[in-house]
């Protein structure tokens, strides 16, 4: 116990120096939270951890941007386990990433969800960034996917300027995220084994808290190619 105890006292002792006081304080304040949050659950709801920890089964999946200020069960008023939710900059469907295509797959086939998401935001500061054309280093292969939509759009966009064409390239973003999202195989699978699936696109309106749709949700492999 001695022994335990030592390097219990060691470990933290590097993590203090390694990371300072303030980055453990602001750790211990998450946790502190946490155990708030966890405790407030269970006084209202006994069973729901128990019963969260049995399975999941969310009807949805959502494909959103990473942005912070768009916290999807939050904007949604959903409790843990009624969403599946992955997210990256700029609320992409890339068909060589393997995280968002495994993410796809495993919701399709193994949740079954009926539903899939794709959400952007207005103010998108990845959409912002593709416009720019300014080097930004690594993260400047992700954004080229974003360019190659800012191409598809050529025309609509050169007549928009500042933060309007912004806002219509997040629209956009969202619209052949969709299109990709609809060509992938884990979907068209499903459509062709006649399993309900219905892809949407929205977007998040940060200084208002609301969502829009911005086009005609999907459910079906004719509906795809009208």
């Amino acid at each position: 116990m001695a022994i335990q105890n030592a390097a219990r006292g060691n470990r933290v002792a590097y993590a203090e120096t390694a990371f300072g006081d303030s980055a453990l304080n602001d750790l211990k304040d998450l946790i502190a939270r946490n155990t708030a949050w966890a405790n407030k659950i269970k006084k209202q709801q006994p069973n729901f951890f128990s019963q969260l920890a049995e399975e999941q089964r969310p009807e949805y999946l959502w494909i959103g941007c990473s942005d912070s200020r768009v916290s999807t069960e939050r904007i949604l008023d959903l409790q843990p386990g009624e969403m599946f939710v992955h997210r990256n900059i700029a609320n992409l469907v890339v068909h060589d990433d393997l995280s968002c295509t495994s993410v796809v797959q495993y919701a399709v086939e193994v949740l079954k969800v009926r539903h899939i998401i794709v959400c952007g935001h207005y103010g998108c500061g990845g959409v912002a960034a593709a416009l720019n054309e300014q080097p930004l280093g690594l993260i400047d292969n992700w954004l080229r996917h974003i360019g190659d939509v800012a191409r598809l759009h050529t025309d609509e966009l050169s007549r928009l300027q500042g933060q309007p064409k912004v806002d219509r390239l997040c629209e956009l973003n969202v619209i052949e995220q969709m299109n990709n999202l609809c060509a992938s195989p884990s979907v068209l699978s499903a459509w062709e084994s006649g399993s309900p699936l219905t892809i949407h696109g929205l977007i998040y309106q940060l200084d208002q808290g609301v969502l829009r749709q911005l086009t005609p949700s999907v459910s079906s492999l004719s509906e795809r190619n009208t």
